[in-house]
């Protein structure tokens, strides 16, 4: 077992469960189980935290993009985001946060998960991305003028944002996602554009923070990325182009990083057909380089990076996949696991209960063959998955 924590195995394990929750930690012989327990044994076998992946996109679909998207409506996006939730939890991650639907769908199928009507991780849901008038993931830019098509999500100015969150809050939002630069997927935009000022970025920080919710920020570019840091955003969704400053003021705040490095490879390869824009994919051409580049400089000057993963734009159930190229790109093998389980849960501010296999905490665990401390991609084969102590896929 990998106790993430000290980054050390512990040898023979045996844990105890009770309703969920991890009550005890030894080693086999030493700690007995409870007369009437059912015993769960997996020989050959690592033990792990249950993996958190901070930036998905349940509702949506690797097989539609661009105008695809148009046919989708919001019952199609509630049973997309059931099984694409299956599947998440099928790889190994208990617990996801979603960032952004098109509508609220999210949280019925959250609550369905909750109740346990639904198998699928733990969901912290942050409804409808918020932005600007022609924005990256707020608006709808694919339709023309005489549609009047207008986001859910659109504000323009620090009170109308501010009154964005509280809708979202009142529809269930557990945190809020705002877009302060362009985007490559999304019509018309620019990454490296600031979208956002300052001003109507620390209103919907002010306002989320009263509220006891924390803010993500797509941002990719640098002057975006340096307003949302200032304007007191929890995360940074992507960051593909920092420089010394932003980096800097990345530490300085304790503003955690966020940057889905996998997924430029689906987009070049597959992305067309999946019907992405050829604008899109020549964006992906210039971000995709840039974003490593920036990966290794965050994690060579000790800035906090996250495992976000952003699937739905290659397909879900493949997140494991980003593991080896944060070792590629920077991180050791227990850095990049850590992203996964104990500094995510940290930067979700559930770093009391979840990402560790330890007493108190509550019994996510993974199991894979072989020794992901020397062979990362031994995580893309999970094995077995239990979430709150119920087994979801079992290796026995």
């Amino acid at each position: 077992m990998l106790d993430v924590k000290t980054g050390r195995y512990v040898e023979n394990p045996a844990i105890l469960i009770t309703d969920g929750t991890i009550m005890e930690i030894g080693t086999q012989g030493a700690l007995t189980a409870p007369a009437n327990a059912e015993v769960i044994d997996l020989p050959g076998h690592t033990l792990l935290p249950g993996f958190i992946d901070m930036h998905t996109h349940l509702t949506g679909k690797a097989t539609l993009h661009g105008y695809r998207r148009l046919g989708v409506s919001s019952g199609d996006k509630a049973v997309t985001a059931i099984v694409n939730g299956e599947k998440t939890l099928a790889a190994g991650f208990t617990t996801v946060r979603n960032l952004g639907s098109g509508g609220y769908e999210i949280t019925s199928v959250r609550d369905a998960i909750n109740r346990g009507e639904i198998d699928g991780p733990r969901i912290f849901a942050a409804t409808v991305s918020l932005g600007g008038t022609g924005g990256h993931c707020s608006d709808n830019n694919l339709l023309p003028p005489e549609a009047e098509a207008v986001g859910e999500g659109v504000a323009d100015g620090p009170w109308a944002l501010r009154a964005k969150v509280r809708q979202n809050i009142k529809y269930g939002a557990d945190l809020i996602k705002i877009c302060s630069t362009g985007g490559v997927l999304s019509k018309g935009t620019i990454p490296g554009v600031q979208q956002m000022t300052e001003e109507e970025i620390r209103a919907v920080v002010e306002e989320a923070h009263m509220r006891g919710l924390k803010v993500a920020s797509h941002s990719h570019g640098t002057e975006g990325i340096k307003a949302a840091i200032r304007g007191g955003v929890d995360t940074i969704e992507h960051s593909s182009f920092l420089d010394d400053e932003a980096i800097r003021l990345a530490k300085r705040h304790g503003t955690a990083l966020s940057m889905d490095i996998y997924n430029t490879e689906y987009i070049l390869g597959e992305g067309e057909k999946a019907g992405m824009l050829e604008e899109s994919l020549a964006k992906e051409r210039v971000v995709g380089g840039r974003q490593r580049e920036s990966f290794t400089r965050a994690v060579e000057a000790g800035v906090t990076v996250v495992f976000g993963s952003d699937s739905a734009v290659y397909p879900h159930g493949d997140n494991p996949k980003q593991f080896s190229r944060m070792v590629r790109f920077g991180m050791t093998e227990l850095q990049a696991i850590r992203a996964a389980t104990i500094t995510a849960a940290e930067v979700l501010g559930q770093g009391e209960w979840l990402g560790q296999i330890t007493p108190g905490y509550a019994a996510d665990i993974v199991a894979v063959t072989g020794d992901p401390l020397e062979d990362i991609t031994a995580l893309e084969g999970v094995d077995f998955v239990m979430r709150d102590g119920k087994v979801y896929k079992d290796a026995r």
